[in-house]
């Protein structure tokens, strides 16, 4: 995909770079010319000086080609402008914006836009971390936990995933072993050290816990 990057601060220096590095055609527009330093010497996109919704910056960035434009400066007003204007004049498939001001959600969904804020985000993260009472949480879906782990086993100690799925009510769902990540099957074997996605009735995570390298 045809990807505008509008902010070369942490966040978007780091999601450019992301990107460029999954294969996709990035372009960076930051006004200040020392924000491209935070690229690093890899990044292989095009940079552009300018301001985000100034029409020539984005020209030079390849709006009319642009399937996804991604507004994450540090101001609020500067991304909501850029998405509209991306939005209503460029037509720009796909257009997402950071936002910063949690009360602006509302007004942001009623107009259309997607967005993400870190605040929001953040805080639910933590919130979901502490209603969940461990370290390991990633989601709950009804009575049940979505947990990442690493196996905590004795070196000559294995597990299959149907030993573990049978005794403690849980769905393997990937597994990452020796840098190789797999979907697992019934057969596969769970090894010292590995790190896998679990989902397992909260009631029994506790009995899992065992497993668990903390």
């Amino acid at each position: 995909m045809n990807i505008i990057v509008v902010g070369c601060g942490r966040v978007g220096s780091h999601l450019a770079t992301l990107l460029s590095e999954d294969g996709h055609n990035v372009s960076v527009i930051d006004r200040a010319a020392d924000a491209f330093k935070n690229l690093g010497r890899d990044f292989n996109g095009r940079i552009v000086r300018g301001i985000g919704f100034d029409e020539s910056a984005l020209m030079e960035a390849g709006i009319d080609e642009a399937d996804v434009i991604a507004a994450v400066t540090s101001n609020d007003n500067a991304n909501l402008m850029i998405a509209e204007v991306a939005r209503r004049i460029y037509e720009v498939p796909h257009v997402i914006t950071r936002l910063y001001e949690a009360r602006r959600e509302k007004t942001y969904a009623q107009l259309g836009i997607d967005f993400a804020c870190g605040t929001t985000l953040v805080a639910e993260e933590i919130f979901s971390k502490i209603q969940s009472g461990h370290g390991h949480h990633i989601d709950t879906f009804g009575s049940y936990e979505l947990a990442r782990f690493a196996f905590n086993l004795e070196d000559d100690v294995t597990m299959s995933c149907s030993e573990l799925e049978r005794d403690y009510d849980a769905r393997v769902v990937a597994v990452e072993h020796d840098d190789e990540t797999i979907l697992p099957s019934q057969d596969t074997i769970l090894h010292d050290g590995d790190v896998a996605i679990v989902c397992v009735a909260r009631e029994d995570f506790g009995r899992l816990s065992r497993f668990i390298r903390s």
